[in-house]
């Protein structure tokens, strides 16, 4: 299928690994000049050098932090000053503390606000002048079904989502006129390193080892197993290509059926 991709510009935020890498690798493999952001100096420069060789495109490594409102502008104008465009914004930067009530501090509520919800409304804010002036855009925020089906274990990354879907599907209708869509994209438990912390954190409130903390959560899963960061990816470039072009304001779940209580005893 030609999705409409090639000479695009995607910025992905969080791209230096699990789903943010695996979304900048699929666009950049779809013919996208991909610029890829992280805090991690690093393994971004490593990613980046690694998607370039393998797909042949431009990929821009800049280090920022999303939690601030000037690296996460900085980010934004830097992509579009050196690629002269911008048309893809895929937003997947955020690891918010998982565990229960009891045992989170209020450090805890802003540091998965701060960069989970308003992380993503600043790239937005910054991204949405360049893709008014083309008069094309594909927003693609990555947020997460904690938001639409709550858990008691992942509180404050549940209230960060239920935000970002309820920012995702306002600003959708505001910029339909202007040829930008915007979708939020809300994946179940992923195999990445941010499932696994919380797979510990699990083990060790519940006194339980860290294979039945896996086994109980996957029990949760009617497909049963976890999603993979490509599959997520695959769903990203067809909401950012041509043939996604009525879709937007829509809450995608990707979680193989996922029932609400994965933590429960």
């Amino acid at each position: 299928m030609e999705l409409g991709l090639s000479g695009r510009v995607a910025l992905v935020g969080g791209g230096s690994m699990g789903i943010g890498k695996a979304s900048a690798l699929a666009l950049a493999r779809e013919g996208v000049d991909v610029a890829i952001c992280a805090r991690g100096k690093e393994t971004l420069d490593r990613v980046a050098g690694e998607i370039a060789q393998e797909t042949g495109r431009q990929v821009l490594p800049i280090v920022a932090d999303l939690g601030t409102e000037a690296d996460a502008r900085r980010f934004v104008d830097t992509a579009a000053e050196h690629f002269g465009r911008l048309d893809i914004l895929v937003n997947c930067a955020g690891n918010s503390p998982g565990g229960s009530l009891q045992y989170l501090e209020e450090a805890d509520w802003m540091q998965s606000l701060n960069l989970k919800f308003l992380g993503y409304v600043r790239t937005c804010k910054a991204a949405i002048p360049y893709m008014k002036e083309r008069g094309w855009g594909r927003i693609i925020n990555v947020i997460g079904n904690d938001g639409v089906k709550p858990i008691y274990f992942e509180i404050t990354p549940g209230a960060a989502n239920a935000a970002g879907i309820n920012f995702t599907l306002a600003i959708a209708e505001e910029l339909a006129p202007f040829g930008i869509t915007v979708n939020a994209l809300n994946p179940g438990p992923v195999d990445t390193d941010r499932w696994w912390g919380l797979v510990r954190t699990m083990s060790r409130e519940k006194g339980i080892t860290e294979e039945e903390a896996q086994k109980r959560a996957i029990s949760s899963i009617p497909i049963g197993r976890l999603c993979t960061p490509e599959e997520v990816a695959d769903m990203v470039v067809f909401l950012g290509s041509e043939r996604a072009s009525f879709v937007t304001g829509a809450a995608i779940s990707m979680d193989g059926g996922q029932r609400k209580a994965i933590m429960d005893v």
